[in-house]
């Protein structure tokens, strides 16, 4: 399989391109700058994820598509996944790629309030708001598509080592919180390319 991965320079963007690589795809990373972009075996397509021109040229020939595009935290108004998510539908329907599976987190859309205390009464509310709006537009956006698609919800992301079990989970009722390892993340987005278990689902990632 040909899988274009947006957001492959980020911690666990680089781990999904390593895994996709090392499962037997091929791999096209489209970054904002090939200049340091150190993801070795993979093609590299340097421009803008919200560039729909862009999006169609990387798309040539790929069957799947992973976003693991993100932004920080911060109290200015962000709008590049939901930007970046609109150019991509629109490309891939161009394209007829139908393939989507894109990183969220817990906390967005129907996951809110399950994060635990402290995350959300302070992280959602204070640091994390306009990133989370951005993200709740992203899923609305994928939701109202016609592509084939998983929107993966990890909990709080670790550099821990791979468990290799892990919970996946769509029904939320008790859950206030927990961690996922970027591998264990990595390793299930990209077992989602080949197969329909969570398609048109949310699953919530958590050890």
């Amino acid at each position: 399989m040909k899988v274009l991965v947006l957001g492959a320079t980020g911690g666990t963007g680089r781990l999904i391109v390593r895994d996709s690589l090392e499962k037997g795809h091929s791999v096209v990373a489209l970054v904002r700058s090939t200049v340091g972009a150190d993801l070795p075996g993979a093609d590299l397509i340097e421009g803008d994820a919200r560039n729909e021109i862009i999006l169609e040229r990387a798309l040539d020939g790929c069957d799947s598509v992973v976003s693991a595009l993100g932004t920080g935290m911060g109290f200015r108004k962000v709008t590049l996944l939901a930007e970046a998510t609109r150019a991509l539908i629109l490309a891939m329907t161009r394209s007829g790629v139908r393939r989507l599976v894109c990183i969220s987190a817990l906390g967005v859309g129907d996951s809110r309030g399950h994060g635990g205390f402290v995350f959300d009464r302070l992280f959602q509310p204070l640091l994390l708001s306009q990133a989370y709006k951005d993200k709740d537009h992203q899923e609305a956006a994928i939701r109202a598509s016609s592509l084939d698609w998983v929107i993966v919800r990890p909990g709080m992301l670790t550099n821990d080592p791979a468990r290799g079990s892990i919970r996946a989970i769509v029904g939320l009722a008790g859950v206030k919180g927990g961690k996922i390892s970027r591998v264990d993340v990595a390793r299930f987005v990209v077992e989602q390319l080949v197969t329909n278990t969570w398609l048109k689902q949310t699953p919530l990632l958590l050890w």
